[in-house]
């Protein structure tokens, strides 16, 4: 099978963690129920990692692609095999990818999540308090080099559904570049295009602040179904049919379209790694963004497999002859 990732380190790029403790308190934007968050410093390697200290015994969600347990209208983990399906189960952790996307805003590679409750606290319904939080109170430089996923040929997800107008891929590049196209039915929001190279210099000012939006006239029918229902007027831009309610109006004259762009970093985060490369993203949401996500992880682990296979292919007998050996690490490559 064709290398279509790779997994590189950076020299002269140091992974970080988070200086000291922090502590996040809030309401849950869909369960509606208080939620606190105490972030600490990881180590080396460990990437990131949640634990539901609420639950006894406590519950540890590492933050990757496999342990996606839900996509609707958040994103929400939880470990397979021991959580039952749906955002709503007892070991899932619902509404990461604002303090995903924080974390990789940041540069924050390595950090120890603990969680009381099973959603993350949705703050003003950006990322930028845990983004501030973490710059004010400091991050340290580990002894590691960072490691970047590397796209080599271009990964392309469309859905299956029927709907060709959605779809999402990714391309070769070497930096992390965004192009969003968005297209809802509403006087405000509408259709809009976004492309920029995007980087943790001007995630703050150019992503971070732009917050999550709803509309009024499907509240009623989001909390009948569970969701929304810590929702309001201090965690989420709110529209009726031709106004914003939101008294100070909007962060960036296009924040729609930044948090959609927002929400896909913090998905992408989930891959394990920053990833550098194209992203092309057309009307996605967060199951299509995880679909990618998945499909990542899949080649990385295709790969893995493949040069393990190739690298016990070459440790072989060394008695065998180069006939033999060779067509071991052929099988392989």
């Amino acid at each position: 099978m064709e290398d279509y990732v790779v997994l590189k380190e950076k020299k002269g790029e140091s992974q970080c963690t988070v200086a000291n403790i922090l502590y996040f308190r809030g309401i849950g934007l869909h369960t509606g129920k208080d939620a606190s968050v105490i972030i600490k410093p990881a180590k080396v390697d460990s990437g990131i990692t949640f634990v539901r200290k609420d639950l006894k015994p406590a519950v540890m969600i590492k933050a990757k692609a496999g342990n996606i347990c839900s996509t609707m209208l958040r994103t929400s983990i939880g470990n397979p095999g021991k959580t039952a399906a749906g955002a709503g189960s007892a070991d899932c952790i619902s509404t990461v990818e604002h303090l995903m996307s924080a974390l990789w805003g940041a540069g924050i590679d390595n950090a120890l999540i603990e969680v009381y409750g099973n959603e993350i606290p949705a703050m003003d319904g950006s990322s930028m308090v845990f983004y501030e939080t973490f710059n004010e109170s400091g991050i340290r430089e580990l002894n590691a080099n960072r490691k970047y996923i590397e796209i080599l040929k271009p990964i392309i997800v469309e859905n299956g559904e029927g709907d060709g107008d959605v779809a999402i891929a990714l391309y070769p590049s070497e930096d992390f570049e965004i192009s969003y196209t968005m297209d809802f039915k509403h006087l405000l929001v509408h259709s809009g295009f976004f492309d920029m190279k995007i980087d943790r210099f001007n995630f703050y000012n150019e992503i971070s602040k732009a917050r999550t939006f709803g509309f009024l006239k499907d509240v009623e029918h989001l909390k009948k179904s569970g969701l929304a229902l810590g929702g309001s007027l201090d965690n989420a831009l709110v529209l009726d049919e031709t106004s914003i309610l939101n008294k100070e109006g909007l962060r960036y004259k296009d924040e729609f379209i930044r948090h959609k762009v927002l929400d896909l970093i913090g998905d992408l985060y989930l891959s394990g790694y920053r990833v550098n490369g194209r992203v092309l993203a057309k009307k996605t949401g967060h199951d299509m963004n995880s679909k990618l996500v998945k499909k990542i992880a899949e080649y990385l682990a295709v790969r893995k497999m493949s040069r393990n296979g190739y690298e016990a292919a070459c440790r072989s007998d060394e008695n065998e002859s180069p006939e033999m050996i060779n067509k071991g690490v052929t099988q392989f490559a």
